[in-house]
């Protein structure tokens, strides 16, 4: 097949949707011969911060000369960067190749697979061709039923911070979502945590002493010396010093510890990681659509943000670099999200929101969005494109203003596309 028809293929109407369980996932992993078993993995689960963090791993470990495989989801530009070894994503070809040799035994299952289930058993086989000597591996969504979790024991399990996002599938209790993350704890597995809610540490103290697992918390305190600018963060983690980490999100140093707690117990287990290949590793980390300033004139920043807890995230973050400046946001989110959990965040330092519908299946109309956010305070408008709310933000702020889009990792190419094509 071409590019176009693997693509057409994998994103297919058929795939869509998500269902719990791992039999699928194991019924094409042993069509393709089990290379999840020949692999090992950095296994990463939670709820905001797993994309960050598997980055600033993986670019550790690659600046220790280890061949990484990193496995991530959604896409923020085009659909290879799910798929990427030594930063590279995967080619067209190996994509055109891998998705001809796992497509009969796809079509020829009675219970169908998920489109993530589909890519996830891809993604085995190409990691395996391409001899990578450790993958870190993101959850897509929970852990204990996600299909990434068809792995034996990883060398280390990482969660990141926990809140309120799926709870449809997950649950409505933080409890009940925390319980499915730590369903990536296996047997006498290490685990690092995020740590903060000592409701949620209880859930993964639990799991890890029934599973004889060994569970390190991220110690926040040894962050010193921070300074924000829109271009890098400056940091002091003791006992390695001052580093530069190349990402603006307020939220990022404390990613960047847990990340550097978990290569510490990776170092623990013989692999060669220096304080330098840290150092080094953190400031050349490259991670799009997290707090990425897109533009100077106006500022314009590309949020991920798709949660409660990430929106506020977000808004702290807004308040580190601009204070109480306002701001014109352009939103869009799920039909799924808890819309008033979200704006309320931000609404306090709105100009205006300006509501567009990202181009994905599940994404909520920009009228119904608008619809919901007056009874916050601020001004409205919908839009019917992308590129006219973008272009419209860019006109109310205006050259020396402020602008944020956010509510979603599915409309970020969108967004910047469209703020290209506004300021040309």
């Amino acid at each position: 097949m071409s590019i176009r028809e693997t693509l057409d293929y994998i994103h297919s109407v058929k795939w869509q949707g998500s269902k719990p369980g791992l039999d699928r996932t194991r019924e094409l992993l042993a069509a393709l011969g089990n290379p999840e078993k020949q692999l090992k993995f950095v296994h990463i689960a939670g709820t905001n911060g797993k994309g960050s963090t598997a980055a600033m791993i993986s670019a550790v470990l690659r600046n220790a000369g280890y061949k990484t495989g990193l496995y991530t989801s959604p896409y923020i530009q085009c659909f290879n960067e799910r798929m990427q070894v030594n930063g590279e994503y995967i080619s067209d070809y190996d994509l055109e190749r891998l998705t001809d040799e796992i497509r009969p035994f796809a079509d020829a299952m009675t219970d169908s697979p998920t489109e993530f289930e589909l890519i996830t058993a891809l993604a085995m086989k190409y990691f395996l061709d391409q001899n990578c000597d450790i993958v870190v591996l993101e959850v897509g969504m929970g852990g204990e039923l996600d299909s990434t979790n068809v792995i034996d024991a990883p060398e280390l399990a990482v969660i990141t911070s926990i809140g309120y996002d799926h709870v449809k599938e997950l649950g409505p209790t933080i409890t009940d979502i925390a319980s499915a993350k730590a369903g990536i704890i296996k047997n006498d597995c290490d685990v690092v945590i995020y740590g903060g809610e000592p409701e949620v540490e209880a859930v993964f103290e639990r799991a890890a002493a029934e599973r004889g697992a060994r569970v390190a918390k991220t110690d926040f305190s040894r962050v010193k010396g921070l300074a924000f600018s829109l271009d890098f963060i400056k940091m002091s983690f003791e006992p390695y010093g001052d580093m530069m980490l190349p990402l603006t999100g307020a939220y990022q140093p404390k990613n960047a510890a847990l990340a550097i707690t978990a290569l510490e117990k990776i170092r623990e287990k013989g692999y060669c990681i220096s304080d330098e290949n840290i150092r080094a590793g953190l400031s050349s980390v490259k991670w799009p659509g997290r707090f990425e300033v897109l533009g100077r004139e106006p500022v314009f920043i590309l949020d991920g943000a798709h949660n409660p807890q990430g929106i506020l995230a977000a808004a702290e973050s807004l308040r580190v670099h601009f204070g109480g400046r306002k701001i014109v946001f352009v939103i869009g989110v799920m039909a799924d999200k808890d819309v008033d959990s979200m704006i309320c965040h931000v609404a306090p330092l709105a100009d205006m929101f300006i509501a567009v519908k990202p181009d994905y299946y599940r994404a909520m109309e920009a009228g119904d969005l608008a619809e919901k956010i007056p009874v916050h305070g601020a001004p409205v408008a919908a839009c019917e494109t992308v590129f006219d709310g973008v272009s419209k933000a860019i006109g109310r702020a205006g050259k020396d203003g402020i602008v944020c889009a956010l509510g979603s990792l599915y409309f970020s190419a969108d967004i910047r596309e469209a703020y290209g094509k506004a300021m040309r």
